[in-house]
């Protein structure tokens, strides 16, 4: 007797839409509460050190899972993994939305830093099952890729529409509809993905990476609020030392480790994860202080300071078709050395704002911080994919993705130090965060100059 249950075909399309869907909120999640930092303080009545693990311990854990998030999927299946890590994600926004206390917020960012760490590699294995074909996998990631720039770009802003018209809630319930239909279409349509029951699960390191991570980001966090001298502080980067040389035992040693220390002797695959690094501690470091300048001494609301970001991120998406271009004619090296130069030259540009500074004399220097490291990103992330072995791409990617998120890390903790004694201190923390990350990017052009090959 023949079923009447409707069954649902396989559809690359659909798939490539909810693995699109959940890459946009994963992106957006790192940029969209920057611009309700102002009203997350005085709701819940925190200060910058409350501010600072709101945004990295979303980060954190996404930084420290990734590697491992990768093996999951591999191990048990793409599509169940991608559904969870989904699920974790949504269920976790809704905890942040309803959270009353600064605890519950943060606890609720970790949660969506373990669920957006599930979502991202097995998203990249759907589209590969998707897509079996080269040129259309090819077309699929760029898309991919292509809204994730998008939603890093319009993220500030859709952050500043929705606390100003619903408060800061609605940045995070704002992912609860998206994720159920993400969550749905990716049950009825996405393929099931490949196992690879032999690949093993690194608990050791990823406990490592977590402690040393982890205590590198208390370390900097709370250094602003207690003193670089206090046990805390101190007892954090002991921590970092420790669990981090640990860290290194074990992956050299270890049968089947999450980041195999062979990658690093390649000196492009090191250059590369410097330079993600560099660009994101300085990046993301100045929107968090950046965000507490437009709102905090020039007294924009979160929609104001969300369309004042736009320079940073508007042409994020041009800029990446622009860094192909040269990649694809010149080699990575010179979209990687003129991008970071570029960025360098807008940050130390900046350096000298203060209270009465116009806006328009803001504009360029930001924007020429968003086009250089738009144009860094993107070849940097071609010269890792070219140098690795073809059955080390996944693990090399993931790797670079990891030392970018960590970079981010650092960046919002050291930045967000400078700027822990209140608004008064705020000025002048900036322009050192401003300077710090100029050097940063100068450092990581001459990385990139001596150790990326020109084509």
């Amino acid at each position: 007797m023949p079923t009447l249950t409707p069954r649902h075909t396989l559809s690359p399309r659909l798939t490539l839409f909810a693995t699109s869907l959940g890459f946009v909120l994963v992106i957006l999640d790192v940029t969209v509460v920057n611009v309700a930092l102002e009203r997350i303080q005085a709701s819940l009545g925190t200060d910058v050190t409350g501010l600072q693990w709101i945004i990295n311990a979303y980060t954190l854990v996404f930084a420290s899972l990734l590697l491992t998030a990768g093996a999951i999927g591999d191990r048990y299946g793409a599509k169940r993994i991608f559904i969870m890590g989904f699920a974790l994600f949504t269920v976790a926004s809704l905890a942040c939305g309803m959270a009353d206390t600064i605890g519950a917020l943060i606890a609720g960012r970790v949660a969506q830093g373990a669920g957006a760490a599930l979502c991202v590699p097995a998203s990249l294995a759907l589209l590969s099952a998707s897509f079996p074909e080269a040129a259309a996998r090819a077309r699929a990631v760029s898309i991919w890729a292509g809204v994730g720039g998008l939603a890093l770009a319009a993220g500030p802003v859709v952050g500043g529409i929705m606390v100003d018209r619903f408060d800061w809630p609605s940045i995070f319930l704002l992912n609860l509809p998206l994720g159920l239909v993400g969550i749905c279409v990716t049950l009825a349509y996405a393929p099931s993905g490949s196992k690879s029951a032999g690949r093993g699960l690194d608990l050791g390191g990823q406990a490592l990476a977590i402690l040393a991570l982890g205590g590198l980001t208390l370390g900097f966090i709370e250094s602003g609020a207690l003193g670089w001298t206090h046990p805390l502080v101190l007892s954090g980067f002991a921590c970092f030392v420790v669990a981090g040389a640990l860290f290194i035992l074990v992956e050299a040693r270890g049968a089947d480790p999450m980041l195999p220390l062979a990658l690093f002797r390649s000196p492009v695959m090191s250059a590369s994860c410097a330079v993600g690094l560099l660009t994101n501690f300085a990046y993301y470091g100045l929107m968090f202080v950046l965000s507490l300048f437009f709102q905090t001494t020039k007294g924009y609301t979160p929609l104001m300071t969300g369309l004042a970001f736009l320079p940073m991120t508007a042409l994020v998406t041009l800029a990446n078709l622009l860094s192909g271009r040269l990649t694809a004619r010149y080699g990575p090296r010179l979209p990687m050395v003129m991008g970071q130069a570029l960025a360098a030259c807008g940050y130390l540009a900046l350096a000298g704002i203060g209270a009465a500074t116009p806006y328009g004399v803001i504009v360029g220097p930001l924007l020429a911080a968003g086009v250089g490291v738009a144009l860094t990103v993107p070849a940097m992330t071609t010269a890792v994919l070219a140098t690795a072995d073809r059955q080390r791409t996944g693990i090399a990617s993931g790797a670079l993705n990891a030392a970018r998120q960590t970079g981010g890390v650092i960046g919002v903790g050291v930045f967000g130090s400078l700027v822990a004694g209140g608004a008064a201190h705020l000025l002048a923390g900036m322009h050192v965060a401003l300077l710090l990350a100029g050097i940063a990017l100068g450092i990581g052009a001459l990385i990139s100059f001596g150790q990326i090959k020109a084509r």
